[in-house]
């Protein structure tokens, strides 16, 4: 019996049956990124506030610090956002390969 290379090229390529876990995978990921969104937007409360208030006691150093922090958890905030797209996207291309 012999084959020619045409008719064995759809035989030969990765089973992607073997490897299981990636909608649990979506999952766990979704779940620790919706954590880090909510502290990043409780630090962005926490933060404004902080700064808002430092600022009307003439506390300059107090508003300063809080208005770093402010923009550290709008930086945390967007990371994680992304960081979300990042691994659904990642997810998604490793499906189709």
């Amino acid at each position: 019996m012999t084959m020619t290379i045409p008719a064995l090229v759809p035989l030969v390529g990765p089973d992607f049956g073997a490897v299981g876990g990636a909608s649990q995978l979506r999952a766990i990921v979704g779940a620790l990124l919706t954590y880090g969104l909510i502290v990043a937007v409780l630090m962005v409360v926490i933060s404004a506030a902080i700064w808002a208030v430092g600022s009307a006691q003439g506390s300059w150093q107090t508003a300063s610090r809080a208005k770093v922090g402010l923009f550290v958890a709008l930086g945390g905030a967007v990371l994680t956002g992304g960081a979300l797209a990042w691994a659904n996207w990642l997810l998604d291309v490793g499906a189709t390969l």
